[in-house]
């Protein structure tokens, strides 16, 4: 999925550890090979080229991932959208590039997205599209479902203290052993230019960090970044980087990508509504760094974060 996977986790012994290591990313190697667009043979890119109109039976991953995709579009008004493949395709050349996209084959772009043009049929497991050229791009939320399903394999291997990190998302099992939880250095303020970060302390839960620190394009005096805007068909400009905490990697994947794109009022208020999830957003106004915190975000701050003793991962 264009990314490293790293994963901790606690065993009875070396051999228990090795072969629940090689379980685990077996299945997200498994996925990569579903859900990636960056991989001509996945499955996600033979759907796309099947002829426009025509009802394609997924495998059962594949389908998951789509329709909760579709949903979390549907609750944002396509402020998420995995259809904007066409476009996001064209901004990933374009940071190659060092240079905008070209506005008219942007604009062609344009007209082949948008959610409503793909189709879902629960009963069937069957997904449509409803126009040639389309592409899909599941890269606001695969990785977050990786990340559990990986979790789910070392379960099944008797490995219940665990970590996996797919980039930004990660997800923990229970604690290690005679910790409360897994203390994670999450940095959503790592966009806006904050010194330092809350402390997070996770245990069977994951966390999502999305932001444009590492992918972005600077251009015409403006920081584009990575993640597009499907109403204006370009990488958003405003400086915010988001941090959400959910119970699956899934759902805390695709809601940082959602409210990076909502913006703080209506990205926290996307997160109230969201049972047991909770979110830091960093913004950057004239220069200075500000955090806004949702309502529960404090729940999952560590007590105490005493020098020398944290273990801290994120991305």
């Amino acid at each position: 999925m264009g990314t490293l996977v790293r994963i901790q986790l606690f065993a009875a012994d070396e051999l228990q550890a090795r072969s629940a290591f090689r379980a685990a990313f077996d299945r997200v190697a498994q996925l990569d090979s579903i859900l990636s667009d960056y991989k001509p043979a996945s499955e996600l890119n033979r759907l796309c080229r099947a002829p426009a109109g025509r009802p394609v039976i997924v495998g059962e991953d594949l389908f998951r991932v789509l329709t909760a995709s579709q949903a979390l579009a549907a609750q944002t008004s396509g402020a998420f959208d995995i259809t904007l493949g066409p476009v996001i395709r064209l901004w990933r050349q374009a940071r190659k590039d060092k240079r905008l996209p070209d506005a008219t084959t942007l604009r062609e772009a344009s007209t082949r997205c948008g959610y409503h043009k793909l189709q879902i049929e629960p009963q069937r497991r069957a997904v449509t599209l409803d126009g040639p050229g389309m592409q899909l791009d599941l890269g606001g939320i695969a990785k977050g479902y990786a990340a559990d399903a990986a979790l789910e394999i070392l379960r099944g291997r008797g490995i219940r203290s665990a970590l996996v990190a797919v980039s930004g998302d990660i997800v923990c099992g229970d604690p290690p052993p005679g910790k409360r939880g897994w203390k994670i250095a999450a940095d959503p303020a790592a966009v806006s230019g904050a010194d330092s970060a809350p402390i997070l302390e996770l245990s069977n839960a994951a966390a999502s960090t999305s932001g444009d620190a590492e992918q972005y394009l600077d251009a015409g005096g403006e920081r584009y970044s990575h993640i597009v805007d499907p109403a204006a068909g370009q990488g958003i400009t405003s400086r915010i980087g988001v941090t959400v905490i959910a119970p699956r990697g899934m759902r805390a994947d695709g809601l940082a990508t959602a409210v990076s794109l909502l913006g703080v009022e209506r990205g926290l208020a996307l997160i109230e509504e969201q049972p047991e999830t909770a979110a830091l957003v960093a913004v950057l106004e004239s220069g200075k760094p500000r955090l806004v915190e949702s309502a529960r975000f404090q729940r999952f701050v560590a007590a105490t974060t005493p020098g020398g003793e944290l273990e801290a991962y994120g991305p």
